[in-house]
């Protein structure tokens, strides 16, 4: 059994030294709301105060952050957050791309031991590709997994690093644990007797940064955080090294030596907060150097009488810059009720939501041609309706549809929710298998699938300019199928081969 894929955001802040003993829960929480774009089905905190019995105490249920910590009520969040008061925490909010969405499974996990530096909790971000591996090798030693997520595993595995009679070096710690775990783990981790690690993992594929002021140490996944905590001095923690803090300070230290980056250009793509940045990249600016990009493959002098609408929300900065290199007008033409959550990262009833999330508006797009512009196209279920719903409810005359990234031909086995080749749309035109430059009549047979009158994608070598970065140092393999790890790459093959397997026709699935 495959385990719970989470892409998820952490975080972690410490209250080092000083004649203050500040507690630190509030201002976890509030970060955890920054970061509530990276996960809306539980949240959690774990709390460190050496005066409380439980020097340890953590807090998780299911449900967004405002309901977890009851923010709508001051009353009760006060006592909530008083009664989980600590000189230092480690936060986490979640979202399973499959399984039980159960309050156990909310993150952190915490271990329990008499020894307060085996009593531990931790919190992660990430995927690990080879679970399976992980998982039948603990149970032929006699372990049982009850949860089957990948928490569960990583937390034998770190009580495991923590056998002995001496408090071990966090650093040979996460250097053992790499040299077990395949795929993306950063990791938030606290210990009873007051000891703080934040990791990244070899690869980087996730970001994680960190910064300090006035003896407050706050780590978080994305930069918003810090920024919005005045903390504008903040630092990227580079892939393969980890932070370890305690009362007297803290230290950063490379666990592992440097090896090739594979940063998830997705995050900047789709999943990062508009407002974060990335490895020195502004996501809001790549997100305009997509659009400009996108708008290059257009010629000005045919689309004149074209309105230009973004599929709310990430998408509103491609269109942005899409009209504004073209000269058109950008509308909003299609608009979003915010109360419903982001239906890519919603795995169960994602047509209804996708239903409740947009109205498109008539008296905008009513007998106009339009260009309809998507950051990404993953499965095709939010267009197929968008684009239904502008024809038959809006009246658009024609629906040109523009995706700032190339197609999606591979699961990622790293978080994010594209779990099997089958479920994705553009395999299905390609026999699973990416090509550099699409034919058009296999983008006219994509249109058709999705009711648009014409369909374009964001060419890989115009994404990698973007983006600014090295297309060697990025992780690509949702679009050219080439995985950083070598569980990735065996999982993808496993995959393509189940895709290719007798299977019901899915181009005339998607028409119907």
């Amino acid at each position: 059994m495959e385990g719970l894929k989470e892409e998820c955001g952490i975080v972690a802040a410490y209250q080092m030294g000083g004649a203050v003993a500040r507690n630190v829960a509030p201002l976890v929480v509030r970060a955890l709301v920054e970061l509530q774009n990276r996960g809306q089905l539980s949240a959690g905190l774990t709390s460190y105060n050496p005066k409380r019995d439980r020097i340890l105490q953590t807090h998780k249920e299911v449900g967004t952050v405002h309901e977890v910590f009851r923010l709508n009520n001051r009353q009760r969040s006060r006592k909530l957050l008083d009664d989980y008061a600590g000189v230092a925490a480690i936060g986490h909010n979640r979202y399973a791309t499959s399984g039980s969405e159960e309050s156990s499974l909310a993150q952190p996990f915490e271990r329990v031991h008499g020894r307060m530096w085996k009593w531990f909790a931790f919190a992660f971000n990430g995927n690990l590709a080879n679970y399976d591996e992980l998982k039948s090798a603990l149970e032929a030693v006699g372990y049982h997994i009850t949860y089957h997520t990948d928490t569960e595993v990583m937390m034998h595995h770190i009580n495991k690093e923590l056998q002995g009679e001496t408090l071990p070096d966090f650093t040979k710690v996460f250097a053992n644990l790499s040299e077990e775990f395949d795929g993306a783990y950063n990791i938030v981790f606290l210990n009873a007797a007051g000891d703080m690690v934040a990791m990244r993992d070899p690869l980087g594929i996730k970001p994680l940064c960190y910064a300090v002021h006035d003896d407050l140490l706050v780590v978080a996944s994305e930069s918003i955080v810090l920024t919005n905590l005045g903390m504008d001095d903040y630092r990227t923690l580079h892939p393969g090294e980890l932070l370890i803090a305690n009362a007297g300070g803290y230290r950063v230290e490379r666990y592992v030596p440097e090896r090739k980056r594979a940063y998830c250009f997705f995050e900047w793509v789709y999943f990062s907060n508009l407002a974060s940045n990335l490895e020195g990249r502004s996501v809001y600016k790549v997100r305009q150097a997509i659009g400009e990009q996108l708008a290059g493959l257009e010629n000005p002098a045919k689309v004149q009488d074209h309105l230009v609408i973004a599929v709310p929300e990430t998408a509103k900065a491609v269109a942005n810059a899409f009209g504004y290199h073209l000269g058109l007008p950008v509308v909003d033409g299609l608009l979003r009720n915010r109360y419903v959550g982001r239906t890519f990262i919603d795995g169960a009833n994602r047509l209804d939501a996708v239903r409740m999330k947009f109205t498109p508006m008539r008296e905008v797009i009513e007998d106009r041609k339009v260009f309809l512009v998507d950051d990404t196209l993953v499965r095709g279920t939010t267009l197929q309706t968008v684009i239904h719903d502008l024809r038959e409810r809006g009246r658009a005359r024609e629906i040109h549809v523009r995706i700032g990234n190339p197609p999606i031909m591979g699961p990622c086995f790293y978080g994010i929710d594209m779990p099997t080749v089958s479920e994705l749309f553009a395999p299905a035109f390609l026999d699973g298998r990416p090509q550099p430059e699409l034919p058009q009549p296999v983008l006219d047979e994509m249109a058709r699938s999705l009711g648009a009158d014409s369909l374009k994608f964001l060419p890989v070598e115009r994404l990698v300019q973007a983006l600014g970065i090295p297309a060697d140092s990025l992780c690509k393999a949702c679009i050219d199928t080439r995985y950083p790890t070598a569980a990735g790459q065996q999982r993808y093959e496993q995959a393509l081969r189940a895709f290719r397997s007798p299977q019901p026709n899915r181009v005339a699935t998607l028409s119907r």
